[in-house]
């Protein structure tokens, strides 16, 4: 026999055995898996599996490479007190050499079950957070799955167990529930790690269902205070605008009913992440209580509400992974990301959540974050900051700072620019025929078969743009993508109307606008409420001057700094001669440092171009009347 029919051969086999597996998987009895919260408040979390199981090895895993993260960012330094059992025998495992994901148990003749316990301390984050007074759960950090098939096809029976008098929401169905425990109805693995859980003793749910809608949506909240949870009608009616004016853009919704599962604490990380029929997004306690509500608030819910669109039921093929212990493949995010960007700040806007004034100023604040003065786009191109985004996450604290240098995250913010460029062409070159939006019902329309993943490619994506207007869309995407310009890609602002200039005068304080400073964009200075510096402009003002990121700033011009201090010398810098002095500590040293800067205050703002029609008011009008 040669080495190829060997091969051959092999194969066979082996697809065979995985064939028998994922039959079995589909088959056998689901995992039972318990989770007790009770502790929750305590910062501990208990867990509790059967899993079904024949004898001879058995390999379970701790998810590893997360959806919505992208990378591998399985908390598994937090999982403690792991004990596995048959038959009421305790059963040793090995955790793998080369994976500290992977555990391997032998389990004994006669074994139909293995059970595995085991704690998840909980540390905040995006896996889990707690307070006193709430919970906010995902499955992932809470589960070890059998390897051999494909999480779609793996089902659990999940149970948890909450606090006396909690309440929760979550898009999971429930099939029955006590005063302290919930009995969720049987799932697949990759459905339950899609529908986190939010619970607490303060919560209320809120409908917002557009009247005519058959799809019910609504919001879930949990809060540290009863008061928090009074979201005003105006909000409300954003909110409800939002999923209206995301059924005209689309024309089709993917799933069987969408829950916005909002927790307001100020001791939780504040962020969202996409889930296929819901989202896990944190806010500060008191922010829907705060006249900025909707402006704060708005964006956030609707970035992550677009992703139920973009990323969940369409999704880069790299970023379709049958487990979660498969690596992921990111070069894609600048359509996964960065057209849901685009997708999230039009919904903002369209719904009445943000004003014209205020999509302009987030628009205004990307192209100056990525303009002249932030060099990193002279060497690094935006697709890198996509492809090696899972090896941003293993850098500890020595990633922090110089981000005007190393680049972060941008293919959010430039891919949004670029989506808005993609958005003028289609609209150029088809006279005011066509739009991105057709592109929308085509890429993102289709039938409701409920939580579904239709992956996709860039050649697929390529053709779904020539369907709307025949041009050279690799062509674009490539060049744009590979640029290492200095300029901001503000192309799609400037065919727009519209053009970025810096002004004295400063945006609204809020999300929108956050980054923005009065230091930013003048000595070139990053640096929060203590004078800590986070970010010096590589090769601005205060970088000359040699101030670098994790000094601290204590005096400004020989007076003990304030955030307000600072301001007013950067003001009156237009007026002086002098430079502004900074008394800054490093490590256990003083020092002063002299920035030359003398132009007063900048900040980013769109002004029209009369000499083009305005397309941005065009796009912000809503469709829904």
């Amino acid at each position: 026999m040669n080495r190829l029919t060997m091969r051959l051969l092999l194969l066979v086999v082996l697809a065979t055995a995985f064939g028998n597996f994922s039959a079995l998987a589909q088959t056998s009895p689901a995992i039972q898996l318990a989770v007790d919260a009770t502790q929750a408040t305590a910062k501990i979390i208990r867990v509790h599996e059967v899993i079904p199981a024949a004898p001879g090895p058995l390999t379970l895993y701790y998810p590893k490479w997360i959806q919505g993260t992208h990378a591998p960012v399985g908390p598994i330094a937090n999982l403690s007190g792991l004990k596995v059992s048959a038959s009421g025998k305790v059963l040793p495992w090995r955790r793998d050499a080369l994976d500290v994901f992977t555990f391997h148990v032998d389990v004994p003749s006669g074994t139909k079950e293995v059970e595995a316990s085991f704690d998840y301390l909980v540390s905040g984050g995006a896996a889990c957070t707690a307070t006193a007074k709430l919970l906010d759960l995902n499955w992932y950090p809470v589960v070890l799955y059998p390897a051999g098939a494909p999480a779609a096809q793996i089902m659990l029976k999940a149970t948890l167990r909450l606090p006396s008098g909690w309440q929760f929401g979550t898009a999971l169905a429930v099939e029955s529930q006590s005063a302290t425990e919930v009995v969720f109805q049987p799932a697949s693995l990759e459905r339950l790690l899609d529908s986190p859980v939010i619970a607490g003793e303060y919560y209320r749910v809120f409908d917002l269902t557009p009247p005519g809608e058959p799809i019910h949506h609504e919001i879930d909240i949990v809060s540290d205070s009863e008061a928090a949870l009074a979201m005003t009608p105006e909000v409300q009616k954003g909110l409800t605008n939002v999923v209206a004016e995301s059924g005209k853009l689309f024309g089709a919704r993917h799933y069987r009913s969408y829950h916005f599962l909002l927790t307001l604490s100020d001791h939780t990380p504040h962020f969202g992440v996409e889930h296929h029929e819901s989202n896990d997004s944190r806010l500060t306690e008191r922010i829907l209580i705060s006249p900025g509500a909707a402006r704060d608030a708005g964006g956030l819910l609707a970035h992550e509400f677009a992703h139920s669109w973009s990323g969940k039921f369409r999704r880069p093929k790299g970023l379709s992974a049958p487990d979660f212990q498969t690596p992921l493949q990111t070069d894609l995010l600048w359509v996964y990301e960065g057209n849901t960007s685009y997708l999230g700040d039009l919904l903002a806007a369209r719904s009445g959540m943000w004003t014209a004034d205020e999509y302009r100023q987030a628009l205004a604040g990307y192209a100056a974050g990525l303009g002249p003065g932030r060099p990193g786009r002279t060497w690094r191109p935006v697709l890198d900051t996509a492809v090696a985004l899972p090896g941003m996450f293993t850098g500890g604290p020595d990633t922090r700072g110089w981000t005007s240098w190393r680049r972060g995250m941008d293919y959010y913010e430039e891919g949004e620019l670029l989506w808005l460029e993609a958005a003028d062409l289609i609209h150029n070159l088809s006279g005011g025929q066509k739009s991105l939006e057709d592109f929308f019902r085509i890429f993102y329309g289709g039938p409701n078969n409920g939580a579904e993943l239709k992956p996709y490619t860039f050649e697929e994506l390529t053709q779904s743009l020539n369907q709307v207007v025949k041009y050279d869309w690799a062509g674009f995407w490539n060049s744009r993508l590979m640029s290492t310009s200095p300029e901001p890609p503000a192309g799609g602002i400037e065919a727009s109307g519209w053009k970025l200039t810096f002004t004295p005068e400063p945006p609204i304080p809020g999300r929108v606008s956050r980054g923005v400073s009065n230091s930013t964009y003048t000595i070139g200075l990053n640096l929060d409420k203590e004078g800590v510096i986070s970010d010096a402009i590589f090769n601005g003002p205060a970088f000359q001057a040699g101030l670098a990121p994790g000094m601290k700033v204590v005096g400004v011009n020989g007076r003990l700094f304030t955030p307000e201090i600072l301001g007013d010398a950067i003001k009156a810098s237009k007026s002086s001669t002098k430079p502004i002095e900074l008394l800054v500590i490093v490590d256990e040293y003083y020092k002063t440092s002299s920035i030359d800067y003398h132009d007063g205050e900048r900040y980013p703002h769109l002004i029209r171009n009369p000499d083009k029609p305005d397309y941005l008011d065009e796009l912000l009008k809503p469709e829904v009347r």
